[in-house]
C-alpha cells in the first residue's frame, strides 16, 4: 500500500507536465488496482488527477501537440494507408495522450487504444509495441474510412463506439462519450493543422 501511495504522489507531481485528461483509480473484482484516463462508470472509483478539461472545454496541452516521439511511425503508416498523418496523430493523442502502455477500463491497449477483438482481426500481436499499434490503428482507420466512404464523423464514431453501432444508427450514435470523442479528435486535428 505504501508503494501505491508513493506511485500516486509521483504521478500527481508529474501530471501537470504530461496529462491533459483526468486520471481515475479503481479496484477490479479480483482486487487489482487500475489507473485510467477514461472515467469509469458508476461510483466505484476515485479521482487521482482532476481533468483539466472539465467544465465543457476541450483544450489539448501544447506539450501533447508538440510531442514528436512517434511522428516517424505515424507518418510511415499514415502514408502506407493513404491517410492524413495529422488525423492519425490526433486520434492517437485523443486515445492515449501518447502513452504506449495505456489500457482503458474496457481493455483497449496502446497508443491507438486497440480493443483485443479488433487486435485479433488486425493481426496485432503486441499492442504495447508502438510501431505495431500505430500500424494497426492506421489500418483500422483506413478500413473504417472505406466502410463509411470517408465521412470523418462516422469514421471517428466507429473508431470509438464500433462500426456496428454506427451502422445500427446510420449516423453518429447518441452516446455522450462518442460525441465528446469526435469533438476532441477534431479539436486536436485542427490544432495540429495550425501548428508550424
Amino acid at each position: 500500500m505504501l508503494r501505491l501511495l508513493f506511485f500516486l504522489a509521483a504521478m500527481m507531481m508529474a501530471a501537470p507536465l504530461t496529462v491533459a485528461a483526468g486520471i481515475y483509480g479503481y479496484l477490479d473484482q479480483e482486487g487489482v488496482y487500475h489507473l485510467t484516463n477514461i472515467r469509469p462508470p458508476g461510483h466505484g472509483y476515485h479521482v487521482v488527477i482532476h481533468d483539466r478539461n472539465e467544465g465543457g472545454t476541450l483544450n489539448p496541452t501544447a506539450a501533447a501537440l508538440r510531442n514528436s516521439s512517434y511522428d516517424h511511425l505515424i507518418r510511415q503508416h499514415s502514408e502506407a494507408n493513404g491517410l492524413d498523418y495529422l488525423l492519425v496523430k490526433a486520434v492517437m493523442l485523443a486515445e492515449s495522450n501518447g502513452n504506449p502502455t495505456a489500457v482503458s477500463q474496457k481493455g483497449a491497449r496502446g497508443l491507438m487504444q486497440i480493443m483485443p477483438h479488433t487486435a485479433n482481426d488486425l493481426e496485432l500481436r503486441n499492442p504495447f509495441d508502438p510501431e505495431e499499434n500505430i500500424q494497426a490503428g492506421a489500418r483500422y482507420l483506413k478500413l473504417l474510412s472505406e466502410l463509411f466512404k470517408g465521412d470523418l464523423e462516422l469514421v471517428l464514431a466507429a473508431y470509438n463506439a464500433g462500426p456496428q453501432k454506427v451502422m445500427e444508427y446510420m449516423a453518429v450514435p447518441p452516446i455522450n462519450e462518442t460525441i465528446s470523442y469526435i469533438k476532441r479528435v477534431k479539436l486536436y486535428y485542427g490544432r495540429l493543422k495550425e501548428s508550424p
